[in-house]
């Protein structure tokens, strides 16, 4: 009974079958990896720390490169130990273990077809030490992260790549990645103080011990690597030459300069470590010195007739004191008009020379700021400028201008041809040449039919540029191929330059580390592999290499999957915020399988098992907020397509039926407020209980539980009048059916609180009597019943026609996910008089009516201390979240807690699947537990529910809490 109406797994729909797709998984991987090593590596790392499913192994198979790899399994360690104990296993069995933080390497340096090795998932937590001048970091934590905490004490990382938001710590170290503002001097290579790393031999090494402890434990690699130091600076032409090549970006090759700046060898071999990609060992804690955090910034456009006339102004900038100078040509700006508000319009006409710097100057003070900008203004003064000087000071202006120079890389990945990939490259120039090099760069993009689109780091001569090549035609790998010759003939032969300035070198560059640095120092990369790991144990071909094509081999094909989806690039910047991150699989890895699910022709097994796996792992375990559109360069709404596969599960019956419940929603409404009377009476735990069993008969996709408190039911919704009303207000179904929540003193519900703030500020609100039974219809669209959905928003539309007098009066709607759905989902359906009714119309969230209408008005009795602000994913989509934390700043001390996202409540899914909030809100409760809040608000009441059902903090409407800071003093006449 429960199969007949649950969701049938084989009911997914398949899409069209690619069978030109070389890398289709083969049958022998549908039962996963090899029960005996599955056994072997769980004696290691404990059984639920190995991932053997078919579907595990594709979701890891790929990562924001252009390659592919299927490995034989992925374990999770969850200490140094575990590695320790791989380490061995691999070096006595002759496997080989590659090692994956955050999967966002662009040269295919987290793949292979053995054992991968995901240090993210276990190695999360960091410290802040010495007041924020060191930060002490496992590798699993996301950058932003931890740029986000140092930013409270003034300071941050100095690398800060564009994949900051979503890369790892470990990787960033890994490979020595860069970023805007960082000099060579603020990289990993030269911050780093200390660590722990394991080695192939299974030490654990802590450099905190000194160089006398490694001696000790190590003893022979302690006397190799002295040897290896003392030879090395011994030869002055090698010592010479590893002075100039890394005095600019490097990436590409060991920093064997290690030996040349330190002198113990422990701290030699952690430098060592450093960018070298996982072919050494693997940090397992890292220690960095942070640099101080600018307070006040300021950017500009510098916009000059050509690229050499930019470039020759960058030094003198950099020399003035510029935290930031990126250079853009012409066909960036041009592709930017009209797809980037801070793109101003005359662009589009601009000349084929003209280049542009965005300049960025900051200090600590205002006046340390004008200063700054003084000495940039004295620095152009004279330069034929093709637009005057204009800093802007405002965040939200700067956010833009810098949206623009990070969104190349989506606007060029959205409009790709179908099929084709998306190569990001970075080479580095000497930079007093960069405007030459990237003309050459121009020229050569040009010669080979490639997007002439380069923008990078000027002062550091690094540039960035795109290849769009589709490798399913033979031609194409020939011709980027041939390319990758030409380039290196260009950056290392004329400019004497680097072929990977902050990428890393990954498999698609090592062929060419060998031509770069010459014979002489290519064998004392290999000298040092070998001495590090001689039986080559680790990342195999990533690096080093002696397979000249192995560049060439591996590409990942891009079969042709559902529309919404096709654009995605891979790169992963969505899995961080994604609510299923930790317990199931992430937006990036959804459309991972969906595409192997395109190359496997019906009937096949491998098909089959996605088909069973994918169900509760991506479809069930979905929150379909669309918050992974946010982060997502190309802007994809994954959610979208999983409530596609949702509605053609759906039986004919069940569309049926949820019509039905449409049509007859204040009855619906009427028993959920029994419901929740009866769980009130019953309490969770024997409500819960009492669920378990239908749940258990019938369908844990159809049945709800109680995982937690129930706010209590909701009261009668209070009485208003229409005469006088500045806004008809629209209590949102799931606010007319709960009420406060459980535990919560002093409190109304929000729909009196909302009444009561209109009627004190001056702007009073009309319920209208015909609320019961309106719903957005979100309840009926995010389970895929598009039908019942189309049902419930044209009677919204109706009413809302009515309510507001055909557009006289603003209607206000009190939950963020209903305005949501009301605003960027109802236009979608609608067509001629109904759209046009609709856009007459304006409806406010109620954060954007207490912003805007109310506060200004209503004068804060009583402070509420220290406030936990929430803000939900759709208030991230209305742009209501600044406006949230104004309001709640004026009712206390209001923060958003560190470790904050979407919580994965989506509606009911915290009564299906309580995990899912669980793993949502993981990093979050964390902050909420050592916050000493007083208050916890956010501005959706579903949110609410399950923030306190999961955190056990008593969650409440912002306008709630306004209404209680708020309250007229009462006094003694």
């Amino acid at each position: 009974m429960s199969r007949l109406l649950s969701p049938n797994p084989q009911r997914i729909p398949k899409p069209v079958y690619d069978d030109s797709s070389p890398d289709a998984v083969a049958a022998r991987f549908a039962g996963g990896t090899d029960a005996a090593l599955v056994d072997k590596l769980a004696a290691i790392v404990g059984k639920d720390n190995v991932q053997s499913r078919v579907s595990d192994l594709v979701r890891f198979a790929s990562d924001a490169s252009p390659y592919r790899d299927i490995p034989s399994v992925v374990v999770q360690p969850r200490n140094a130990h575990d590695l320790s104990a791989l380490m061995r296993f691999a070096r006595d069995t002759g496997h080989t273990l590659t090692f994956r933080a955050a999967g966002t390497s662009l040269n295919g340096q987290a793949m292979t077809n053995d054992i991968l090795v995901d240090v993210k998932t276990h190695f999360t937590g960091m410290e802040v030490l010495d007041g924020g001048k060191r930060l002490r970091s496992l590798p699993g934590v996301i950058l932003g992260d931890a740029q986000a905490v140092l930013r409270r004490h003034g300071f941050m990382l100095g690398p800060d790549p564009g994949s900051t938001a979503s890369a790892c710590v470990g990787g960033v170290v890994a490979d020595n990645a860069g970023g805007m503002r960082c000099k060579i001097e603020r990289d990993s290579f030269h911050t780093i103080d200390e660590a722990v790393f394991v080695l192939t031999s299974g030490e654990i090494v802590d450099t905190r011990k000194g160089d006398e402890a490694f001696r000790k434990q190590c003893p022979e690699l302690h006397k190799q690597l002295s040897e290896f130091r003392d030879r090395l600076r011994s030869d002055d032409a090698t010592v010479d030459r590893l002075r100039t090549k890394f005095s600019i970006r490097n990436t590409n090759g060991l920093r064997i300069d290690a030996f040349l700046d330190e002198d113990e060898p422990v701290r030699i071999l952690m430098r060592l470590l450093v960018g070298s990609e996982g072919i050494l060992g693997v940090f397992t804690e890292v220690e960095m010195r942070t640099i101080e955090l600018p307070k006040k910034k300021a950017v500009t456009w510098v916009v000059l007739p050509d690229i050499n006339d930019a470039a020759n102004y960058v030094a003198k900038l950099v020399d003035a004191g510029a935290e930031a100078c990126e250079l853009l040509v012409s066909d960036v700006m041009r592709g930017s008009v009209g797809q980037f508000d801070a793109a101003p319009p005359e662009w589009a006409d601009i000349d084929q020379a003209t280049a542009a710097l965005l300049l960025e100057v900051g200090g600590t003070t205002d006046e340390e700021l004008t200063e700054a900008i003084k000495a940039a203004e004295d620095v152009l003064d004279g330069a034929e400028l093709l637009s005057p000087l204009k800093f802007e000071s405002d965040p939200k202006l700067q956010n833009g201008m810098w949206q623009l120079r990070n969104g190349l890389f989506g606007l060029i990945g959205e409009n790709r041809p179908q099929g084709s990939t998306l190569i990001t490259e970075d080479v580095c120039f000497p930079p007093a040449q960069v405007g030459e090099g990237a003309a050459d760069l121009m020229k050569l993009l040009h010669k080979f039919g490639y997007p002439e689109s380069v923008m990078g780091h000027a002062p550091y001569g690094n540039l960035h540029f795109f290849l769009t090549p589709d490798f399913s035609k033979p031609e194409e790998l020939e011709r980027y191929s041939q390319f990758l010759e030409e380039l290196t003939e260009l950056v290392v032969d004329q400019y004497d330059g680097s072929m990977k300035a902050e990428h890393g070198t990954g498999v698609n560059m090592a062929p060419f580390v060998r031509r770069e640095w010459g014979d002489d120092i290519w064998n004392l990369f290999w000298e040092v592999k070998d001495m590090l790991d001689p039986q080559g144990i680790l990342a195999p071909g990533v690096k080093l290499t002696r397979d000249d094509d192995i560049h060439l081999k591996r590409f990942k094909s891009f079969p042709k999957v559902e529309h919404e989806i096709n654009n995605c690039v891979e790169c992963g910047f969505c899995e961080p915020i994604c609510p299923s991150r930790h317990v199931t699989v992430t937006p990036r890895q959804r459309i991972v399988l969906r595409r192997e699910m395109a190359r496997q022709p019906e009937g096949s097994k491998v098909l089959n098992e996605l088909r069973e796996q994918y169900q509760y792992d991506a479809i069930d375990m979905c929150a379909a907020d669309g918050t992974c559109s946010i982060p997502c360069p190309v802007g994809i709404d994954t959610g979208k397509v999983m409530k596609q596969l949702r509605s053609a599960q759906a039986t004919p019956a069940e569309q049926r039926v949820a019509q039905s419940i449409a049509k007859n929603y204040g009855a619906v409404e009427a028993l959920g407020r029994t419901a929740v009377s009866g769980v009130n009476v019953l309490g969770p735990q024997l409500a819960n209980a009492v669920t378990k069993v239908g749940r258990a008969l019938i369908s844990s996709e159809r049945l709800p539980s109680v995982p937690g408190p129930m706010p209590h039911k909701a009261a009668e919704l209070p009485e208003t009048s229409r005469a006088g009303a500045a806004a008809a207000y629209f209590p949102a179904c799931v606010n007319r059916i709960f009420g406060q929540p459980a535990g919560g003193a002093g409190a109304i519900d929000v729909p009196h609180a909302v009444v009561e703030l209109g009627r004190r500020s001056g702007a009073p609100v009309w319920i209208p009597k015909n609320v019961d039974g309106a719903c957005c219809g979100m309840p009926f669209s995010s389970k895929g019943f598009t039908d019942a959905y189309r049902e419930k928003a044209l009677d919204l539309l109706e009413r809302m026609w009515e309510w507001s007098n055909h557009g006289d009066l603003p209607v206000i709607i009190d939950a963020a996910s209903c305005t949501h759905t009301v605003v960027d989902a109802m236009p979608e359906i609608l067509t001629g008089d109904d759209l046009e009714r609709f856009n007459a119309m304006r409806v406010l969230d109620v954060v954007q009516w207490l912003d805007e209408e109310v506060m200004e008005h209503l004068p804060i009795t009583a402070d509420q201390g220290r406030i936990a602000v929430h803000p939900p994913c759709s208030g991230e989509h209305l742009g209501t979240t600044d406006a949230l934390i104004r309001v709640a700043e004026a009712c206390g001390d209001a923060e958003v807690p560190e470790g904050a996202a979407c919580c994965g409540t989506a509606g009911d899914r915290v009564m299906l699947h309580p995990e899912l909030v669980e793993s949502a809100t993981r990093e979050e409760r964390a902050g909420l537990d050592k916050g000493n809040y007083a208050h916890f608000v956010s501005a959706n009441r579903t949110c609410e529910m399950g923030l306190q059902m999961v955190a056990d903090k008593p969650f409440e409407s912002i306008a709630v809490l306004v209404e209680r800071a708020s309250r007229p003093e009462v006094t003694l006449a």
